[in-house]
């Protein structure tokens, strides 16, 4: 090896007393049943000695793959989808993989300002969170894997695994906290956003409160942001009959419920309960803490990845479901007495 210079197959070979092409087989995880272990051994032992890192740029091109996963997500504003990007790079790179991120809004079409001039050369796959399944109309090639996104069967590309969250369950979960503190007027704070997640979460509320006896629900739609979630809680509020418990789509949107409740003069939990969805950090940043429900927002990103490479291996992965987990915190109480038994 020259001085200074970086260590080659070809030296790791010398130094362990093999060929080139052992080297390669042990390196590049090929060699059980052409090596025999006690070799395979030497010439790991020989790399670690020479601090020898193999050029995956050259072994990519010679595979064909960049090892890239693309990560694609509505918005980065979200602290929901951190989270998701953690645990699915935290796979990624237990397999030599990298994951780049960009914003997909549910109107994006194929256009000059695409992030990706050739797509199929420029990533092995795609992990979709949140999106519709159109999104993928400019992949047609590219194996997929849609994340908290409902079936797929409808994708450009044919059927898609997916791994979704447990959404329904969770909101059927608050409803039935909601009614056992006695709670029969609900407002809904929906996200103004047509995709699957919210579609299941409204239907699963409208469907638990249409079962309860004497139960009422009212909706009012925002954005996915406090100022406007602040203002349709306050359209719901400031109705001749408000609701006795505002539940909301997601933590960010709870955070406008508040604003609104306390702008009212209204006490939470006292003179007005309040759920979220999520359970991000700001749950607990909220004052009373937020009672919401708890999706495991990592494990979607991760179980999302091992599915992507299962399907980049030639497998034929199962569709997942997450479950989630209601977490009761201080924000929900029953409803105060003023509030309890008004005619519907």
């Amino acid at each position: 090896m020259a001085s200074g210079g970086r260590p080659t197959s070809k030296d790791v070979a010398q130094e362990a007393g093999v060929s080139q092409s052992t080297v390669s087989l042990v390196l590049g995880g090929k060699w059980e049943g052409r090596v025999s272990p006690a070799t395979a051994r030497c010439v790991r032992d020989a790399a670690a000695r020479l601090g020898y890192r193999p050029n995956l740029a050259a072994r990519n091109l010679r595979l064909g793959m960049t090892r890239t996963v693309l990560l694609m997500v509505p918005t980065l504003t979200a602290p929901f989808f951190g989270p998701v990007y953690t645990g699915a790079a935290r796979v990624a790179a237990r397999h030599g993989f990298g994951v780049v991120v960009s914003t997909w809004p549910d109107d994006a079409v194929r256009s000059a300002d695409s992030p990706f001039a050739a797509p199929d050369e420029a990533i092995d796959g795609i992990l979709a969170s949140s999106v519709a399944v159109e999104a993928l109309g400019e992949f047609r090639d590219t194996p997929a894997v849609m994340l908290d996104s409902g079936p797929a069967d409808g994708a450009p590309c044919g059927p898609v695994p997916t791994v979704d969250f447990g959404v329904a369950d969770g909101m059927a979960a608050i409803a039935a906290h909601l009614a056992a503190l006695g709670h029969l007027r609900y407002g809904h704070v929906a996200a103004g956003v047509d995709q699957w997640t919210f579609r299941a979460r409204a239907d699963a509320l409208a469907a638990a409160v249409s079962a309860l006896p004497g139960g009422h629900l009212t909706r009012a739609t925002c954005a996915i942001e406090v100022a406007s979630a602040r203002d349709a809680a306050g359209r719901l509020l400031d109705a001749p009959d408000p609701p006795t418990v505002l539940v909301c789509d997601d933590d960010l949107i709870a955070a406008g419920a508040y604003k609104a409740a306390r702008a009212r003069g209204l006490d939470i939990p006292a003179d007005l309960s309040v759920t979220g969805f999520d359970d991000v950090l700001l749950a607990t940043a909220l004052e009373p803490e937020l009672t919401t429900v708890r999706l495991p927002a990592e494990e979607l990103g991760a179980q999302g990845m091992a599915l992507l490479l299962d399907l980049l291996s030639g497998g034929s992965p199962e569709p997942r479901v997450l479950p989630g987990e209601l977490v009761v915190r201080d924000s929900t109480a029953p409803p105060a007495r003023r509030n309890r038994n008004r005619p519907t």
